[in-house]
């Protein structure tokens, strides 16, 4: 949702409590990332609190609520949000953290309904229409979420809950921070009618800047337009789904027993980097989080690609598919080793110049597969096989005692990426 539609619409209906037909919940975390620093470092609640590097470089991760007021918001450039609130306590982001705390998060909801689409690492839908003999109505398992999400988490989460995805999205953003919104189903249509167009799903900016240009402001005016008016302005199939949009109608569905679609790490240096030794050794420190990640969630890779952008901000990415699914940090890293020396062999399309200044370098790796449904690594040699198992093995030794408990030799004696 961009940050126009993060503003709260005035002159919203009063909605009743009736929850039934309201089977479809959609919780969100409430600033997940810097959430889960103020657990651990309670005594920066009621101060603002940026997720990002604190050099001023990069983008802002996450933000806690009373830096928000001061205008900074996640995606900002950190420089620009280190204007906007310069007494700001800068965090820097520690993903392994975030993951191990969505994970706990996502198993508390599945404890709840199997029925559940997990869409980023602090968000998920649910349908509780299966739940309410066992645990109630809708509206009574929203305030148990967040009951169980402050008791075994001490995590604030928010709860739309409503008979269609999108008024269950809109409802959760609207009841942040720590709050739940029921939108009666018999009453979605006078809800809708009552937003500003731009809460609806895929209207950005340019969409909106041409309905404005025809004079629809709110989901009402939308409504009440001419179909070919509309359809000369947002195209035949867009004006389709605008109008059903506006009409309450559900045109997704749950993508039930989903799972991410990429997973990704990368580091924006300090200072611009031209070493290939210290490019290829950070590359190695971002493949250890994104197979870390990998393995934590239980998925196998196919895909890997790895970015590089220079000093003058162009970007360039190379990515290779690997003849079998992988959670190995060795099988992940050589062929991410692989793609970084032909970037730096390669001058197409003004792509990864030798010598050339770096400010980032990443790895995301993609294709992923639940490693349940395959034969897990079958086709590797003994000796990864041990490497893979010895990797299981750190990753639980940090899970106990942190990221510093153990490294790999090659990743010691410089100062290493929280992971």
């Amino acid at each position: 949702m961009t940050a126009d539609q993060l503003r709260r619409d005035d002159g919203l209906p009063h909605l009743g409590s009736d929850d039934s037909g309201c089977t479809i919940l959609h919780v969100d975390m409430d600033a997940f990332f810097a959430e889960v620093e103020l657990r651990d470092r309670p005594e920066l609640r009621g101060r603002p609190v940026i997720i990002g590097r604190e050099n001023g470089r990069g983008v802002v991760t996450s933000a806690t609520y009373e830096a928000r007021a001061h205008g900074v918001h996640s995606a900002m450039p950190m420089a620009r949000a280190l204007r906007a609130s310069p007494h700001a306590v800068v965090i820097q982001p520690s993903m392994g953290k975030y993951s191990a705390a969505s994970k706990e998060m996502m198993t508390i909801l599945r404890g709840v309904t199997p029925r559940i689409e997990q869409v980023s690492i602090d968000e998920a839908f649910l349908d509780v229409a299966g739940a309410g003999r066992l645990l109630g109505s809708p509206a009574t398992i929203a305030a148990l979420i967040r009951q169980r999400a402050k008791a075994e988490l001490d995590l604030p989460c928010s709860v739309g809950v409503a008979s269609v995805t999108m008024v269950a999205k809109i409802a959760s953003t609207l009841a942040k921070p720590n709050g739940v919104m029921l939108v009666p189903k018999s009453q979605t249509i006078e809800f809708l009618h009552s937003l500003r167009v731009q809460r609806l799903w895929g209207v950005g900016a340019t969409t909106a800047a041409a309905l404005a240009a025809i004079g629809v402001y709110t989901v009402a005016d939308l409504a009440e337009l001419p179909p070919n008016t509309l359809i000369n302005a947002v195209g035949k199939s867009g004006a389709h789904r605008l109008r059903a949009l506006a009409a309450g109608e559900e045109i997704r569905g749950l993508a039930l027993d989903s799972v991410e679609k990429s997973i990704g790490s990368e580091r924006t240096f300090d200072t611009d980097v031209t070493d290939p030794a210290e490019l290829a050794l950070q590359l190695r420190r971002e493949v250890e989080v994104v197979s870390r990640r990998l393995r934590r969630a239980e998925l196998l890779a196919v895909g890997v690609a790895v970015k590089v952008r220079y000093a003058d901000f162009t970007t360039v990415e190379r990515s290779h598919s690997l003849s079998s699914p992988t959670d190995s940090s060795t099988v992940i890293s050589q062929a991410a080793q692989h793609l970084l020396a032909e970037l730096g062999r390669s001058g197409a399309s003004g792509a990864a110049r030798s010598g050339t200044a770096v400010r980032l370098v990443g790895v995301r790796v993609s294709k992923l597969v639940a490693a349940g449904t395959v034969g897990h690594q079958l086709t590797l040699d003994a000796t990864t096989e041990s490497l893979t198992a010895a990797e299981r093995a750190m990753d639980d030794v940090i899970d106990r005692f942190g990221s510093s408990a153990v490294a790999r030799g090659s990743l010691l004696g410089r100062k290493d990426k929280n992971v």
